[in-house]
């Protein structure tokens, strides 16, 4: 069997890599810049995107958004706090060029690592947050990743704090080999332990959310929601179609497809998360520990 290689959308964004940058803001610049939508392929102005909060007004495509910014749109205003920032990834199993890898993804994305952790709160309510990097080979899920969010949860768990998560990512780290995908059990252990202390955890699939993160944490949450348009699975179904012979129904690991067969609680518009999930954590909300 030929397996056929995909060009590879998981790594470089090209002219719409812009928007990775935590510190662009379209009145830095003279002239506003050009963004054609992926989807229906409209010329928008960046200050028309960063007031719908990278969402197309014309067909509700949702671009890919970066860490600060999804931060700063969640979180009430001066009241994240970052955990473990100073943890980053190494060379672990001498994988060729893997340092050049990480060296790249750190100035594309402006980050030390493919999450970003911490505390703040949303509308007033406290909570535990972790946001993945789409601009930090595509939020891939290393050693550090996993750590950074057992460590996360841990403390939620410590403290009677629910977990708010936003995932992306492309799967496992292949450059860390087994040491990636022992993450998986990892984690969700850690969410295991968050659970059944009666806390909620609260998690949000944007696009792509694939391989091992699917496998495991983003699928564990007490409630979950995805972005319209976001892509969903575990291998991608170029592989699936390729491995069983069989054509994949039209919107195969959508969002929308998924709400459809129940795997996901709702489909939500990303200009109503703030709202959406403060509303849930006030359902659910407990004392919080000192």
């Amino acid at each position: 069997m030929i397996f056929k290689k995909p060009k590879n959308t998981l790594e470089g964004h090209g002219k719409f890599s812009v928007f990775s940058r935590k510190n662009f803001d379209p009145k830095n610049f003279d002239e506003e810049l050009s963004v054609e939508c992926l989807k229906c392929k409209k010329s928008l102005s960046s200050s028309e995107l960063a007031d719908t909060v990278y969402v197309c007004p014309y067909c509700r495509y949702h671009f890919l958004l970066s860490v600060r910014r999804r931060l700063d749109f969640i979180c009430d205003k001066g009241s994240f706090t970052e955990f473990d920032s100073d943890l980053t990834s190494s060379n672990i199993i001498g994988f060729p060029n893997y340092e050049k890898k990480l060296r790249n993804a750190k100035m594309e994305s402006s980050e030390q690592e493919a999450v970003v952790c911490g505390k703040c709160t949303i509308n007033g309510l406290a909570a535990a947050v972790f946001v993945m990097n789409p601009y930090f080979m595509m939020g891939s899920m290393g050693t550090v990743v996993g750590e950074k969010i057992t460590r996360l949860f841990e403390y939620a768990t410590e403290k009677n704090l629910p977990v708010v998560g936003f995932t992306v990512s492309g799967g496992a780290r292949m450059q860390e080999g087994i040491l990636s995908l022992m993450q998986m059990a990892k984690i969700s252990g850690a969410v295991k332990l968050h659970s059944d202390a009666g806390n909620l955890y609260f998690c949000v699939l944007t696009d792509p959310t694939m391989g091992g993160v699917t496998a495991s944490f983003a699928m564990q949450a007490d409630i979950i929601i995805a972005e319209p348009f976001a892509r969903i699975g575990f291998a991608g179904p170029r592989v699936i179609e390729q491995t069983t012979g069989k054509k994949l129904p039209d919107g195969f690991q959508s969002s929308a497809f998924l709400l459809q067969k129940g795997f996901v609680d709702d489909v939500i518009d990303r200009r109503r998360h703030k709202r959406y999930i403060s509303r849930i954590l006030k359902l659910h909300a407990r004392e919080v520990a000192q």
